[in-house]
C-alpha cells in the first residue's frame, strides 16, 4: 500500500485536521494570480525606495505555489514558494492573520510540499529580498507523501525517471529543460508553416510496418479480427499524400521500433517527417540548415554550443561529404578499394572486424561507417550519396546507379536526420521490395512488401524530396543531454520490483525496503526513520530478490 509509510501517515493526519477545521485541503475554482516572474519585475522599483521600511502596501498581490522551503521564527515564518516560473518569498505573522490562524492552521499543518495561495503587499527585507508580506494565507493542494530531504535531493536517477513529476519539483532545471523542449516543437512547426507546408495525420495502426528498416509492436484488433502494426514511420502514408496533390506535408509524429535501449534510442520516440515535391535532396539540406539557424535565433541561444567535452559552431556553412570520400578520407580505405567488397572485408579483418561475406557490398562499408567515420562528424555534416542496397525507398543517382540522392545529418558523432530524393518508380520500388522480402530470411528488419503503396505510385507520384529528423536527439544537441531518457518526459523503463507491503504503518520501518522488525533496525543518524542494520540485506529486500 503506496500510503502505508509513518511520514506519509503523520500528513494524512494534517489532511483531516484541516478538514475538522472547516477547511478543504483540496479546493476548487482557485484562481492563480500573479506569476513569480511578474512580481519580481513589477515590484522592483521598491527597492529603490529611499524610505528606511521599504513596501508597498497600497496594492494587493496574490501568489500561488508550491512550499520548498519554511523558516519558522516564534510568531512569524518566512517561506519561498515556487511556480512555473522560479521561487519567490513570502512572509507571514501571527499578529496579521486570523485570530489562532496561524498557530493552529498555518504553522502547525502547512509544510514543505504543500501549494499554498498567499495574499498581500509587496516589500523589501533586510538582506534586500523583494517579498509578499502576507495578510491571507490558504492552502491549496496538501501533498500527503514529502519530498526527499533538502540536503541530498533526487539523486536516484531511476526515480528521476520513472517519477518525472517529482523529479521536475525537485529540480527545476529539468522542468525548465521540457519547458524549452515544448517550445522547440513549437518553433519547428512555425518553421514550416511559414514556408508553405501543411500540417497532417496519418494512422499509428498499420496493417504492415513500412517506411524504415526496424522491428514493430504487434497488436490485435478485435473488431477487424487481424493483427495491426504500431507506427515505425508515416513515411509511405505521407507519400500518399504528394501522390493525392498535396505538394507540401508535414506531421510530428509518435514513432515505435521494438528495438534495443541505450542513450539515443527509446522505443517510442517523436519524429518530424515532410515531404516537398518539386524539390531536391539538396533543397532539403538547405532547408535544414535553416531550421536549426531559425530555432537558435528563435531562442536566442549563442551560435556555438556545448555538447559533452565539444562546442557545436552552428553558423559556419554545415560541411557535406560524400559517403565514399568518408570512406577514404576518414576511415583510410584505399579509393580504387571502395566498391571492392574483398578488399573491404579483407579491410575490416585487419581491424579485428569479422563480417558476413555474403553481405552486399552497402552493408560492408556500413560496417566501415559504424566502425570508423560516425564518431568523427563533430560539427553539423550532411553525409551524402548513400549506396542502394541501404537506402530501399530513396531514387537512385542518374549518374551513377549504384548510389542514390540521399544524405544523413550528423551532429556530435550522431545521426539527426534522413533525407532524400524519394523513389517514384513504381516498378523500381516494387523490386526493391521485393529484395527486402528476400532478405528477410536474414534480417528480419528488412521491410515487407506494400503492394498498396506501389499502387499509389503507379498513379504517378510528381518528382518529390522527402526527410525526417528525430526531435528528441534534435532537443538533446540543443540542451546539452547526453541521454534520450532526459528529453523524455517519461522514458520506457523495465517494471519495478513489487515492493514489501508494511502491514502496520504506526511500527518503526526501513525508510529504504519497509522491513518492520526492530530487531533489524537502527534509528537514521538524524533522527528521523530507520534503516536495517544489514545493509545487503536490505537491498535485496528493496529489490524483490
Amino acid at each position: 500500500m503506496i500510503f502505508n509509510n509513518q511520514y506519509v501517515q503523520e500528513r494524512i493526519k494534517k489532511a483531516e485536521a484541516l478538514r475538522e477545521a472547516g477547511i478543504n485541503p483540496y479546493p476548487t475554482g482557485i484562481q492563480r494570480g500573479m506569476s513569480s516572474k511578474e512580481f519580481l519585475e513589477k515590484f522592483d522599483y521598491i527597492k529603490e525606495q529611499d524610505a528606511e521600511e521599504k513596501k508597498d502596501d497600497s496594492v494587493r498581490v496574490t501568489l500561488t505555489g508550491r512550499i520548498k522551503f519554511v523558516r519558522i521564527m516564534g510568531k512569524a515564518a518566512f517561506a519561498k514558494i515556487e511556480d512555473i516560473d522560479g521561487l519567490v518569498q513570502i512572509y507571514y505573522n501571527r499578529d496579521d492573520l486570523p485570530e489562532g490562524y496561524y498557530n493552529s492552521v498555518v504553522k502547525k499543518l502547512f509544510e514543505v510540499g504543500d501549494i499554498i495561495q498567499a495574499t498581500g503587499y509587496p516589500f523589501v527585507t533586510q538582506t534586500g529580498e523583494l517579498t509578499l508580506h502576507c495578510l491571507d494565507v490558504k492552502i491549496v493542494s496538501k501533498a500527503i507523501t514529502p519530498l526527499p530531504e533538502k540536503f541530498h535531493g533526487l539523486q536516484d536517477q531511476e526515480i528521476k525517471y520513472r517519477q518525472r513529476y517529482l523529479d521536475m519539483i525537485v529540480n527545476p532545471v529539468v522542468k525548465n529543460s521540457f519547458i524549452l523542449r515544448s517550445k522547440i516543437v513549437s518553433l519547428v512547426r512555425r518553421f514550416f508553416e511559414s514556408k508553405g507546408f501543411l500540417e497532417v495525420e496519418t494512422p499509428m495502426l498499420h496493417p504492415i510496418p513500412g517506411g524504415a528498416n526496424a522491428r514493430p509492436f504487434i497488436t490485435h484488433h478485435n473488431a477487424l479480427g487481424v493483427e495491426r502494426y504500431l507506427r515505425i514511420a508515416p513515411e509511405l502514408y505521407l507519400k500518399r499524400l504528394i501522390v493525392g496533390g498535396m505538394e507540401a506535408v508535414f506531421e510530428m509524429n509518435r514513432n515505435f521500433r521494438n528495438e534495443g535501449m541505450d542513450h539515443t534510442h527509446n522505443p517510442e520516440f517523436t519524429m518530424l517527417e515532410f515531404y516537398w515535391a518539386y524539390h531536391t535532396y539538396e533543397d532539403l539540406m538547405n532547408l535544414t540548415e535553416e531550421l536549426f539557424r531559425f530555432i537558435i535565433q528563435e531562442l536566442n541561444l549563442p551560435t556555438t554550443l556545448p555538447f559533452g567535452e565539444y562546442n557545436i559552431d552552428y553558423a559556419k556553412p554545415f560541411a557535406r561529404i560524400k559517403w565514399e570520400d568518408a570512406i577514404v578520407d576518414i576511415a583510410g580505405v584505399p579509393r580504387e578499394n571502395v566498391r571492392d567488397k574483398d578488399a573491404l572485408i579483407a579491410f575490416l579483418k585487419s581491424h579485428n572486424i569479422e563480417v558476413d561475406a555474403n553481405l552486399p557490398l552497402g552493408k560492408i562499408q556500413e560496417e566501415i561507417f559504424d566502425e570508423f567515420i560516425e564518431k568523427e562528424l563533430i560539427n553539423p555534416t550532411f553525409l551524402t550519396h548513400y549506396p542502394v542496397d541501404i537506402s530501399p525507398l530513396a531514387r537512385r543517382n542518374d549518374e551513377d546507379p549504384q548510389i542514390t540522392d540521399r544524405f544523413e545529418f550528423f551532429i556530435a558523432g550522431k545521426e539527426v536526420a534522413n533525407g532524400f530524393n524519394e523513389l517514384n518508380d513504381p516498378i523500381d520500388q516494387y523490386e526493391r521490395f521485393k529484395a527486402q522480402v528476400a532478405a528477410k530470411e536474414s534480417d528480419d528488419e528488412a521491410m515487407h512488401m506494400d503492394t498498396d503503396y506501389v499502387k499509389a505510385l503507379s498513379h504517378a507520384m510528381a518528382p518529390t524530396a522527402g526527410e525526417g529528423i528525430g526531435i528528441d536527439r534534435l532537443v538533446m544537441m540543443l540542451t546539452n543531454q547526453h541521454s534520450i531518457r532526459d528529453v523524455i518526459l517519461f522514458p520506457a523503463m523495465k517494471p519495478e520490483a513489487p515492493q514489501p507491503v508494511v502491514e502496520d504503518a504506526n511500527k518503526p520501518a526501513c525508510k529504504k525496503c519497509g522491513n518492520t522488525n526492530e530487531e533489524e533496525l537502527k534509528p537514521a543518524k538524524k533522527g528521523k526513520g530507520f534503516f536495517c542494520i544489514d545493509v545487503a540485506e536490505c537491498k535485496k529486500r528493496a529489490s524483490g530478490d
